[in-house]
């Protein structure tokens, strides 16, 4: 219990530090313990929920919220997160699913890290049909597997320029904490969660602080672009490790 607690901690600092929900990491630490396999979206769901709400206000205090960046992507992924959370699939595949979203997730986010400072004043509106499309693709996948889409939704808008860093960290914060929460909802479908949840009430907790001590380092101290880095390596980390368990 208290292994465990500290690693849901330091992930949800990390995570928090740049406007992510950390639910990914969360689910492959999951992975190597002996907590029930069907909880693990929902738990790293709520999760999500509790770090990102920090970040989330603190950014729309600052006045950095961009809805007209974030409507169509919300849009996507609302209904499709919730069908996601609510099917059911083999740990196998849960296990497979997750390798690849870590591993494409970490390459991107590396790749990307730079963009985080960057001072581009010349950004692109993309078509408002394909936002909607690439919103509800992180939907599914985010709610199937127990993520907030974020990991995804950030480097993607980086890449089309579709934003100043500001507006683009805080459209990928308020994404996690919707997102995950539509898929919570859908999660909450299967009867038999809600009570199993409450036995890791602890892991919630961890995550609360380290989220707040997360959001102090992005706000006070660490430029974005090196916590970005930091996180970069972590995800692709824990996807090696999980590679290992699954295929070798």
């Amino acid at each position: 219990m208290i292994i465990l607690s500290i690693l849901f901690f330091v992930t949800a600092i990390f995570y928090s530090s740049v406007g992510f929900g950390g639910g990914s990491t969360y689910l492959a630490i999951l992975l190597i313990t002996g907590v029930p396999y069907y909880v693990f979206p929902a738990l790293a769901l709520i999760c999500n929920i509790f770090v990102v709400s920090g970040n989330s206000y603190n950014y729309i205090r600052a006045g950095n919220l961009n809805l007209k960046l974030l409507t169509p992507y919300l849009i996507g992924s609302i209904p499709l997160a919730f069908i996601g959370g609510s099917l059911i699939i083999s740990k196998n595949l849960f296990e497979i699913i997750l390798f690849f979203i870590l591993t494409v997730a970490g390459i991107v986010l590396l790749s990307n890290f730079k963009n985080y400072d960057d001072n581009e004043e010349s950004y692109k509106n993309l078509p408002f049909f394909i936002s909607i499309l690439i919103g509800a693709v992180l939907g599914f996948i985010s709610g199937i597997v127990g993520i907030g889409g974020g990991i995804f939704l950030s480097p993607i808008l980086f890449l089309l320029k579709a934003g100043k860093p500001k507006h683009i960290v805080t459209a990928a914060s308020l994404f996690i904490l919707i997102n995950s929460t539509s898929g919570i909802i859908g999660q909450l479908t299967k009867n038999y969660v809600l009570m199993e949840i409450s036995k890791y009430w602890y892991l919630i907790l961890a995550v609360i602080i380290g989220g707040q001590i997360g959001n102090f380092l992005n706000l006070k101290i660490f430029p974005t672009r090196i916590l970005a880095l930091i996180t970069a390596i972590l995800v692709l980390f824990v996807a090696l490790r999980m590679g290992i368990k699954i295929f070798i």
